[in-house]
Formats: C-alpha cells, sequence, structure tokens
C-alpha cells in the first residue's frame, strides 16, 4: 500500500479501544489519526484519560500518548481526520445504531465491535474465513443509506469465535445438532482482576445475554444475501450455555455436534488443520497462516499456553472423540479480545480495504 489509511477509534480508552491502540499503532496499512471517547475524557491526553486503567501488557505507544481525546459525537471534526474508523463505545444500543449511522451517513466507513447493528439486515457480520461474501450486502446498504463511501459492517460476538469456524470447516456433512458450553474469560466483560477481585477464584454460570447471541448469530454469518438484505440460515440448530471463568484471557468452548453425514475423526482433524479463506488467500497483515491447529494431547488447548496461538488470530482444537448423544464433542479455544473483538475487526478492516470498500478520501 503506497500510503497509509488514517484510522480512528472511537471509545479509545475501554478495554477493546486500548486493544484496538496496541494493534493499529505500527499496523502496515493503517495510522492512528484520531481517539475520541465520551465527555469525560473529552480533552485529555490520551494517556491522562486511562492513567490508572491502561491494561495491555505493552506500554501506550507514545505516538498516541500524547493525542488529544475527542467527544465521540464531535462526527464533523472526526470525519475531516480520518479514512474510516472502528467503534468500540459503551452506550445504550439505540445510541450506538444512531452514532454509528450518523457516521456512515457522514460518508466514514464504521467497522464496529459493537452488537447494536448485528441485526440490521443489510449491515455484515462477519469472520472473514467464513463469510467474506457478505460484504458486497454493503452496496445494498450504501442505497438505503444514501452514501458514496460510507457502511457499516460488524463482527460477531466473541463466544462464537471459537466453536463456529469449527462448525464451519465440517459444513459438507451437515451438521444438524450442536451443544455448547462456553468458559469465558474476564476480559470479554472488560475486567481485569485487579478491577473484579470478586472473580479470583470464583466462576459465574450466568452471562447476561451471551447465550441468546451464541445461539443466535451463526446463524446469520451462514446465511445468503437475498434482495439485498442478509436471509439468516436454519441449520444447525443450536443450544448454548455461556459460564464466566477466572481466566483473564482465551475464551474456551466444550462442543458436542450431530451430523446427516457422521464424518471420519482422521478426515475432520485434516480438515481443520487445512481450513482457510479469504485472509489467507490474499495474505492480509492480520491474518493466521494457519487459522486452526488440532492438539494431539488429551490436555490441550489450555487457555494458558493456547490462547495466543497464531499471535491470538488462530483456534486451537483439541479432544475430537464420539459422544454418547451426539457423534462428536471437542473442546476449542479462542483469544477473545484479540481474535474475538479488536484483533477480529482489523481483520475485517483489512478485508473491507483489499476489496475496495475502503478507500483513502
Amino acid at each position: 500500500m503506497e500510503s497509509k489509511l488514517r484510522v480512528g477509534i472511537i471509545g479509545a480508552t475501554g478495554m477493546v479501544g486500548q486493544r484496538f491502540i496496541t494493534l493499529l499503532h505500527d499496523h502496515p496499512w493503517y495510522d492512528i489519526a484520531c481517539l475520541a471517547a465520551s465527555p469525560r475524557s473529552a480533552g485529555k491526553t490520551y494517556a491522562e484519560a486511562v492513567d490508572g486503567r491502561w491494561a495491555q501488557s505493552i506500554d501506550i505507544p507514545e505516538t498516541v500518548g500524547n493525542m488529544v481525546i475527542k467527544g465521540a459525537d464531535d462526527i464533523e471534526a472526526i470525519s475531516d481526520v480520518v479514512d474510516f474508523v472502528f467503534c468500540a463505545v459503551d452506550m445504550d444500543k439505540k445510541a450506538i445504531r444512531d452514532l454509528e449511522e450518523a457516521y456512515a451517513k457522514a460518508d466514514v466507513p464504521v467497522v464496529s465491535n459493537n452488537s447494536a447493528h448485528r441485526w440490521t439486515e443489510d449491515v455484515p457480520m462477519v469472520i472473514p474465513e467464513i463469510n467474506d461474501a457478505h460484504i458486497k450486502v454493503i452496496d445494498d446498504q450504501r442505497k438505503r443509506l444514501g452514501t458514496t463511501r460510507g457502511f457499516i459492517a460488524v463482527k460477531p460476538n466473541c463466544s462464537i469465535q471459537s466453536y463456529v469456524p469449527v462448525v464451519d470447516a465440517l459444513m459438507a456433512y451437515k451438521p444438524t445438532k450442536v451443544n455448547v458450553c462456553t468458559y469465558q474469560a474476564i476480559s470479554g466483560a472488560g475486567k481485569t482482576f485487579d478491577s473484579w477481585p470478586e472473580m479470583v477464584d470464583n466462576i459465574i454460570p450466568y452471562i447476561g445475554g451471551e447465550e441468546e447471541k451464541s445461539e443466535k448469530e451463526p446463524m446469520k454469518l451462514w446465511g445468503t444475501i437475498e434482495n439485498g438484505k442478509i436471509v439468516e440460515a436454519s441449520e444447525p440448530a443450536i443450544s448454548a450455555q455461556c459460564i464466566r471463568v477466572p481466566a483473564a484471557d482465551g475464551h474456551m468452548a466444550a462442543v458436542s455436534i450431530s451430523f446427516e453425514k457422521k464424518p471420519d475423526v482422521k478426515e475432520v482433524i485434516n480438515l481443520l488443520n487445512n481450513y482457510a479463506g479469504k485472509p489467507q488467500a490474499l495474505n492480509l497483515p492480520s491474518a493466521p497462516k494457519q487459522f486452526m491447529k488440532y492438539m494431539e494431547e488429551d490436555s490441550r488447548p489450555q487457555t494458558k499456553l493456547d490462547r495466543e496461538y497464531e499471535k491470538g488470530m488462530g483456534v486451537t482444537v483439541g479432544r475430537f472423540r464420539e459422544d454418547n448423544l451426539f457423534d462428536y464433542k471437542f473442546v476449542c479455544l479462542s483469544h477473545n479480545t484479540l481474535r474475538g473483538a479488536a484483533g477480529g475487526a482489523v481483520l475485517i478492516a483489512e478485508l473491507l480495504t483489499a476489496e475496495g470498500y475502503i478507500t483513502k478520501k
């Protein structure tokens, strides 16, 4: 790329916003041109705004620490200095929908980490290895919004990022039923053990809204575009339980699955180890070279050991074996704030850039 695209981060002070900064400060395609957040942070330098709240393993990048934060609703000023934005704000859903649509109507492409537009019928919700073809619906969305450049694209919930790719790799065998129990790290709630000491030595068997998202969002990913809208798939049927566990990062899933045509275990392992999609074909900067890896050890994957496989952008799978009630069961793991949140959104942006939907003004 001859010159880098200018990117803004809306919601830059939160956990996901911080992850965006660590991923983008030296990105080969993008330069951080603007940081925005709530009114309580606007006008401060970034270092001042996150003082005592910076939760990443690296120091705040020098190029970012002295940036003065703009208000997230200062759309005109922000649109003047960026080519597109990432959005990861903590607001109610209607306010988020209105804010993201306002940016899009200002002809600023929005790649969102939020859930507010996941069920808007002409907004693509993307795991790039699975449903890259859905980005074509942006053409219809632009017609509805009356924009030339602006649009909204979203990433799905972090809880599905581990097991849905495994199911997708086996679609040729027509999976019919999936039962999944997710074990989700505290960073998925925007927390650390310092800010949430109640989670030390604790497990909470309920995460509000997660089970519905885990059951429904895959249906949109596997849907089809019809008359300018994404129509959800009807199979496989998914039942989910979502549990908060005392891990810093990494979402694990224990899955049982049945098929119309039961595959051979060796064929399954071969499919998982060789699963690839458009990001791998395009060699996108954030794409894992080997998206999934099957682990032969009975004790793997493990959150502490395997969550940063392929720099946190890959999925690890293990313990694929026969089940008494279903055909098979297995365990899988992905990094929730890297692949599941900010990194997943960056990969979507790279795909949109490669396909010509995000360009310089």
